[in-house]
C-alpha cells in the first residue's frame, strides 16, 4: 500500500518538475493500492483549480476518487495530533502522515517537512 501526498498529485496534474517521478510511482500501482487522505483531495483540488482551472481540478478529483479515500475520524485526528507534537508538523501534514502510518502505507512526498520521517519516501 502506498500513499501520495498533495505535493505528488499536484506535480502530476500541473506537470510540475517532479511529475515524471510521481507518474512512475502512481502508474506502477493499482488504484486500489493507493491510499488517499481526504485532506489530499481538498489540497489538490484547491491548488489545481487555482493554477489551472475548475475542469482540470474536477478531473483530478475523479482520478483521486478511484483510490482508497480515507476520511478523517477521531482516531486519525488523535494520531495526527500526536505526530504533530512529536515531529512539529502542521495540521494537514500531520493528518496525511497519520493516515499513511495508520494503514502502514509508504508515503511519497516532496514536502521537506516530512522528509526524514519513518515510512516516508522523499521525491
Amino acid at each position: 500500500m502506498i500513499s501520495i501526498d498533495s505535493y505528488g498529485w499536484i506535480e502530476r496534474f500541473t506537470q510540475g518538475p517532479k511529475a515524471s517521478h510521481y507518474n512512475r510511482i502512481i502508474d506502477a500501482s493499482s488504484k486500489e493500492n493507493i491510499l488517499t487522505s481526504v485532506v489530499v483531495v481538498y489540497e489538490t483540488y484547491r491548488k489545481v483549480k487555482n493554477s489551472r482551472d475548475e475542469q482540470v481540478a474536477l478531473e483530478t478529483v475523479a482520478v483521486l476518487s478511484q483510490t482508497k479515500i480515507v476520511p478523517v475520524d477521531q482516531t486519525l485526528s488523535l494520531e495526527a495530533a500526536d505526530f504533530s507534537l512529536e515531529h512539529g508538523l502542521h495540521f494537514s501534514d500531520a493528518l496525511v502522515y497519520a493516515t499513511a502510518r495508520h494503514y502502514n502505507a509508504t508515503l511519497y512526498t516532496g514536502d521537506p517537512d516530512l522528509r526524514r520521517l519513518p515510512g516516508v519516501t522523499y521525491i
